[in-house]
């Protein structure tokens, strides 16, 4: 990495996070990064788990709604508590150096709604209202989403709903009509801006092109009456929903703006009722966030229908561009693509051109002819595939199972239109970046971003082959009601399970912005927790969540299988791994207490994924003086050190059993002849 004058270093440090982790992103910008220094490259290996918290859904819970659920959660350390939500919007207050309950909030959400986004609760906002006194009730304000549609307001130091606020501490939300209830929800955390709370909304795809709006919606932070309402899709007599909010926002305090990341309008996959590029849908939205007024908007896909939503929070950052320091919204993207924006016009930094793309949609369907491309960021995924880039295990069975799908598809890059043929989607409406968006090293001027690496077959299926159609094993089925279209969705995997494309699937990429230069990337995870026998194949693992980068010199994260990574931020070399009793498939962070540096994550699996399912919240740290690291924690637990030790007693086993029958057959030999004994 290269050196920074130290004023400009000074500088970034006085706009860094507090050593405290007040916001779902680290900081109101979501640059996820933290100034705290204590755990290295050096001494990392000497993490230790500290505690770990269950939720105690795994016992209270039917299994049948624990299938249904994503422990996607980062706590804030707040009110000298680690306040996280539960996958059913739970809050609850743990000691930060121990994990001992504090409170608990329970909002008895029901259990029959089925939510069409699982049961998910990605995290909580914190207020304090200056104006009340210091030991004030509801002085300091936890906010959540829920998975039914309301906005809770809570005590942030006793958990005890803000009588204030709305009703009983909560406002419900005017969804509209539903087709069940589970069709809208909250998932991602409020953001709190100059007294307005403001929440997004997540709503059932590819069910009909009427679908509900994806209006943003702000309340007073200290009475719950609205203040105002955005819908994000200018409609000119178009026929669509959505283009609503669903992954984290930002804010920019100063300026008092919220930034939004759009996604695309209903349906994903066919857009002849929504002529036009459906501004301000798949965009950067800017907005007053005392007002609602527009600022500005930058779009990122026109007429999308591939479900390439805005998925990642917007990333606010003070960059060096080579012309000077500038204010920034930094935008990675499903397509693996790195926006840079002015923070106050929404322009690029660097040119982005319009592209010439892939023509010939669907009946009725009208393209954009063509999209917008950064030229100075590399993309941070491949974004071609070809049949020569199929992958299997068993080498002639799997890879000609794979070929057959890639050749049936059709497969002009990216930006291929979905089609009844069926088309390949890479990257896949997964990502590249997704909800766990991007970190930022303001001090070295790097960005770094998990992103996953598969290939997805999108099919249309026309009206009159819908009626009735039952959608094969492992694929989605969307009606695209009102539509000439159905639609289905599917990996594209071998006869094993594993995707068609060659891995790694997940990987850890960082990039120089001002040199428009990837520095390195790395591979993140193994297919231990799914893998026969748990080997440990070092694939890696696709990676919706995200990551935390330390003035230590050190990158944190998680991955689809039972470990929680710490990666050198400079080389990308893998340095630690800690166990964790199911997947961590949510956004670690890190925190000071007494002294010492904390690393926590939520390992409750991702349903979705087919991870296992769990309902822990795990913080490691240092280990003290006198205090030892166990020989199974550096063997045992270990990626693939499961399937070595079985391997080993296995093998210790075959070899007890043949000394065994070889002198129970000695013993018999002496016993029949006994005059050879001697």
């Amino acid at each position: 990495m290269r050196r920074i004058p130290t004023l400009i270093v000074l500088l970034m440090l006085a706009a860094t996070p507090a050593l405290a982790w007040e916001h779902w992103g680290g900081d109101r910008g979501g640059m996820r990064f933290s100034p705290l220094a204590r755990i290295t490259p050096a001494n990392v290996g000497n993490l230790v788990q500290a505690w770990e918290f269950r939720t105690g859904d795994l016992e209270r819970r039917a299994p049948a709604v624990m299938k249904r659920t994503k422990f996607q959660a980062t706590p804030l350390l707040i009110e000298d508590s680690l306040i996280f939500c539960s996958p059913f919007n739970e809050v609850i207050a743990l000691d930060p150096g121990s994990g001992a309950q504090k409170w608990r909030y329970d909002p008895r959400i029901s259990t029959e709604q089925r939510p069409a986004n699982r049961y998910n609760c990605r995290g909580v906002a914190y207020w304090v209202d200056d104006q009340l006194a210091p030991n004030s009730a509801c002085r300091a304000r936890i906010f959540m989403g829920t998975n039914d549609a309301r906005v809770i307001a809570l005590d942030a130091r006793t958990g005890i709903p803000c009588a204030d606020f709305g009703t009983g501490g909560a406002i419900t939300l005017e969804t509209g009509q539903l087709d069940w209830p589970g069709e809208f929800q909250i998932t991602s955390a409020p953001v709190v801006s100059r007294g307005v709370v403001i929440v997004g909304s997540a709503i059932s795809d590819n069910r009909r092109a009427e679908a509900p709006p994806g209006t943003v919606r702000a309340f007073d932070a200290k009475t719950g009456r609205p203040r105002w309402s955005f819908d994000p899709l200018v409609r000119n007599g178009i026929i669509a929903g959505h283009a609503n909010v669903w992954a984290p926002m930002s804010v920019d305090e100063d300026r008092g703006l919220v930034f939004l990341p759009t996604s695309s309008p209903s349906p994903d996959f066919w857009g002849g009722k929504r002529p036009g590029n459906n501004e301000h849908a798949n965009s950067v939205v800017a907005l007053r966030a005392g007002t609602g007024e527009l600022m500005w908007s930058f779009q990122t896909v026109h007429h999308d229908v591939w479900d390439y939503d805005l998925p990642a929070q917007p990333t606010l950052a003070r960059i060096d561009t080579g012309d000077g320091m500038r204010d920034v919204v930094i935008q990675p993207t499903k397509q693996g693509f790195v926006f840079v924006l002015d923070r106050d016009t929404g322009k690029p930094v660097w040119p982005v051109e319009e592209r010439a793309v892939p023509q010939g949609g669907a009946e009725g369907e009208q393209l954009s002819p063509t999209q917008p491309f950064p030229t100075h960021v590399p993309a941070l995924v491949p974004q071609k595939i070809s049949p020569d880039d199929v992958f299997g295990l068993i080498p002639f069975r799997d890879r000609a199972v794979c070929r057959e799908q890639f050749a049936a598809a059709r497969n002009e890059g990216l930006y291929t239109p979905p089609s009844t043929q069926g088309s390949l989607f890479f990257p896949m409406t997964g990502g590249g970046v997704n909800w766990g968006s991007a970190a930022f090293d303001p001090v070295n001027q790097i960005l770094y971003a998990n992103t996953s690496r598969a290939v997805q077959i999108i099919k249309l299926i026309a009206r009159n082959e819908a009626e009735g159609f039952k959608a094969p094993p492992g694929h989605d089925f969307g009606p695209q009601r009102g539509t000439p279209f159905a639609m289905t969705r599917a990996l594209a995997a071998s006869p094993l399970g594993m995707p068609c494309n060659k891995p790694p699937w997940g990987m850890m990429v960082a990039v120089d912005l001002k040199a428009g230069k990837i520095l390195w990337q790395s591979s993140v995870g193994t297919v231990e927790d799914r893998a026969p026998l748990g080997m440990a194949f070092s694939f890696g693992t696709p990676l919706a969540s995200g990551l935390v980068i330390t003035a230590g010199g050190l990158a944190f994260t998680g991955a689809m299988d039972a470990y929680l990574r710490a990666f050198d931020a400079k080389s990308g070399a893998e340095l630690w791994q800690g166990r964790l009793p199911v997947p961590g498939v949510a956004n670690p962070m890190t925190y000071l207490w007494k002294g010492e540096q904390y690393v926590a994550i939520g390992a409750g699996g991702h349903s979705e994924s087919g991870t296992s399912i769990g309902d822990s919240l795990v913080a490691f740290r240092l280990a003290r003086p006198g205090e030892a690291i166990s020989l199974w924690s550096r063997t045992i637990d270990r990626p693939g050190g499961r399937f070595w030790g079985k391997a080993i007693l296995f093998a210790v086993g075959l070899v007890a059993a043949a000394i065994w029958r070889w002198r129970r057959r000695a013993r018999l030999r002496r016993a029949a002849f006994p005059e050879r004994a001697g």
